[in-house]
């Protein structure tokens, strides 16, 4: 019984290498005190490599789009050990973009408010609808898209769109993100959260994305932006 115990211990130890390589881990970095910049990154440990890697992106909300020298990427050259699960490389990454949160003044203890989350074990919806209860304001997005291809050579493409409605009843609507454009590689994108901004003026959906390679499936993470005028 002893020996079966020790075997599992080393097998849990080790998942994280084995199984969990190529699922990004989302990392929620802060709002700028505006809360009109978002940044967030994403980290984890290349399944074929056992390498860590870490990415941080920095997003102008009304605009979606990312700043100017707001990408920061790091792939590291040496193997984790057992039970690492690459976040090293995201704070090594942070230190990168040191110029870039103090530019912004992101602070990462405003971090909004989730308002939408996809439990790990749901299938996700292409339409999704939620309520934020502090403001009474009701949201349904349809997640629209289109896939060409098979394997490895697939590619996709997907917009969000958005419909708010107030505690009066009146609705707006919006379309978020490039409708015609492809990401190569990518088979599946699926809303994981929503997330208010911290003055309430904007909201951040985090998409993840589904990319087959040789050795199974990866996931990495983007975001789509609005800004309510």
């Amino acid at each position: 019984m002893v020996r079966r115990l020790s075997l599992i211990a080393v097998f849990a130890l080790c998942a994280p290498i084995l199984f969990a390589g190529d699922v990004a881990t989302f990392a929620n970095l802060g709002f700028s005190a505006d809360g009109r910049v978002f940044m967030f990154g994403q980290y984890g440990v290349d399944r074929e490599t056992s390498a860590p890697y870490a990415e941080i992106y920095t997003v102008d909300v009304p605009a979606n789009d990312f700043v100017s020298d707001g990408v920061f990427r790091l792939e590291g050259d040496r193997r984790v050990s057992a039970g690492q699960d690459g976040s090293a490389a995201l704070y090594a990454v942070l230190r990168r973009a040191s110029s870039i949160i103090s530019t912004h003044s992101i602070d990462h203890l405003r971090q909004g408010r989730i308002v939408y989350a996809l439990i790990n074990d749901d299938e996700p919806e292409s339409r999704i609808d939620f309520r934020d209860f502090d403001t009474g304001y009701r949201y349904a997005a349809e997640l629209s898209q289109q896939r060409e291809g098979e394997g490895t050579d697939v590619k996709a493409r997907f917009h969000i769109d958005l419909d708010r409605v107030d505690p009066d009843g009146v609705s707006r609507s919006y379309t978020i993100g490039l409708p015609e454009f492809y990401r190569d590689g990518v088979s599946r994108y699926s809303i994981r959260q929503a997330i208010l901004s911290p003055d309430e003026e904007s909201i951040v959906f985090v998409v993840e994305m589904k990319r087959p390679t040789p050795t199974g499936t990866s996931i990495r993470y983007m975001v789509e932006t609005v800004h309510f005028e």
